[in-house]
């Protein structure tokens, strides 16, 4: 990132990869794996997601477990897409910060994929950063009716797992159906979101890590130049300071802490 080339790293969205086994965890580790979503859109057999039947009260022994061997390899904990009481139950154990790579304001869009407040709030005092979600559903009361409808009709097919990815084999359809319908999105929601974590819990939690790969982004992102926050005026509240946080710095600041680099 200081000579001007655009960083990456590897990271797992849904706990179920590691196959309830801290020496598979460990292995990906070992393979470069860095980050870890506990759960994605069901819940796995040690953490309840938000868009399952609760099954465990949040986390397991087992679950906890995980957390603590990520925190011991410097893995970082994601806790976007799980439960509100795994949320908590994951801030109870992890002895380092946590991050939510895309999750968005439930104050401002009521799906349960988004945090609220409270959360928000607790996540600060954890350390931890939050990444708003760039998905529309995510961003606008208007869509979010469509987006939580939509979500309790998934149902998974087994796959044929042979050169498929199960995401894919299984949300490929429910994508192209969210394209063409959620569009009441706009960046100016996406600016909002940010905002409002500035003004609950602080500069220092909030993140423009943008989550767009899956799902249609707001309405007017192909009219702006660039990566639009960044190059937009209309974030008004974020002063040249925390403009570093926001965009980069926060996030850099956790992974620091995780990594030990």
């Amino acid at each position: 990132m200081k000579s001007g080339k655009i960083a990456a790293i590897l990271t797992i969205e849904g706990g179920h990869q590691i196959d309830n086994g801290l020496a598979v965890l460990r292995m990906y580790y070992r393979r470069g794996i860095r980050s870890m979503t506990l759960t994605h859109f069901r819940n796995t057999d040690w953490a309840d997601s938000p868009t399952g039947q609760p099954a465990h009260n949040g986390l397991t022994d087992f679950g906890r477990d995980v957390v603590r061997e990520m925190n011991r390899l410097g893995m970082l904990v994601d806790v976007s897409h799980v439960s509100d009481k795994t949320f908590y139950d994951v801030l109870a154990v992890s002895s380092k910060p946590v991050i939510a790579t895309h999750s968005s304001c439930r104050a401002l869009s009521d799906v349960p994929r988004n945090m609220t407040d409270d959360m928000i709030r607790a996540l600060a005092k954890n350390g931890g950063v939050m990444g708003i979600n760039f998905g529309e559903g995510f961003l606008s009361p208007k869509d979010a009716e469509l987006l939580k409808a939509a979500v309790a009709n998934i149902s998974y097919h087994e796959p044929s797992l042979t050169g498929t990815a199960l995401d894919a084999y299984a949300a490929e359809e429910f994508h192209k159906d969210m394209a063409a319908k959620l569009s009441n999105a706009t960046i100016d929601d996406a600016v909002e979101h940010i905002q409002h974590v500035i003004e609950i819990a602080g500069f220092t939690s909030a993140s423009a890590a943008i989550s767009t790969a899956s799902r249609p982004c707001p309405k007017d992102w192909k009219t702006s130049p660039g990566c639009p926050l960044s190059q937009r005026s209309c974030v008004t509240k974020v002063t040249t300071t925390s403009s570093f946080a926001v965009f980069g710095g926060n996030t850099l600041r956790v992974m620091r802490e995780v990594m030990g680099k």
